[in-house]
């Protein structure tokens, strides 16, 4: 996928919807869904909201955060991907598994900048199984919502409303639309 352009995964996103009754219930016109769709357009961020809280699709929202910042996991739809739900969730166990011996292994006690290269190696490689934990969470919680049939948003909602609650968060700096 093109970066910067979500008009495949806009597409599928709209399931069931026509573009005409995904335009009034977002209040744009046909038009413009149309051109978001075929890339045309570039998706203003209210409509990726509105999109998201529509579909509910855990796999809109990777492709989104992807699209628009570059960074965060990518759907993994190669011939060798695996998503049947045990697989999934064997696949994060390992990775888990791998980050957190990554991470044990890294010294802290020092100031990062003075790391010798060695050290700094270290710490990139378990950077990268953090990384590749947080691909084996977001495919685990897109695979179980979708079969499940949870909803990806209330989730979300749940644990922003957890970190509130327990003051890591300050409400204030939510978006609200």
């Amino acid at each position: 996928m093109k970066k910067g352009n979500l008009g495949k995964p806009f597409k599928l996103a709209r399931g069931k919807y026509t573009q005409q009754q995904l335009a009034l219930e977002f209040g744009t016109s046909r038009e413009a869904i149309s051109a978001y769709e075929t890339g045309r357009a570039k998706v203003p961020a209210d409509i990726s909201r509105k999109m998201t809280r529509t579909s509910d699709s855990p796999w809109y929202v990777m492709d989104l955060r992807y699209q628009y910042t570059g960074t965060g996991p990518l759907r993994l739809n190669g011939e060798r991907a695996d998503l049947h739900r045990s697989s999934v969730k064997d696949v994060l166990l390992e990775e888990l598994d791998e980050a957190k011996e990554a991470v044990s292994g890294v010294k802290m006690a020092n100031k990062l900048k003075f790391l010798s290269a060695w050290e700094k190696s270290n710490l990139t490689e378990a950077l990268v199984q953090l990384v590749d934990v947080i691909t084996g969470i977001e495919h685990f919680m897109g695979v179980v919502c979708e079969e499940a049939e949870i909803s990806y948003t209330d989730v979300w909602q749940k644990h922003y409303k957890k970190l509130i609650s327990r003051g890591y968060v300050d409400p204030a700096s939510l978006t609200t639309e």
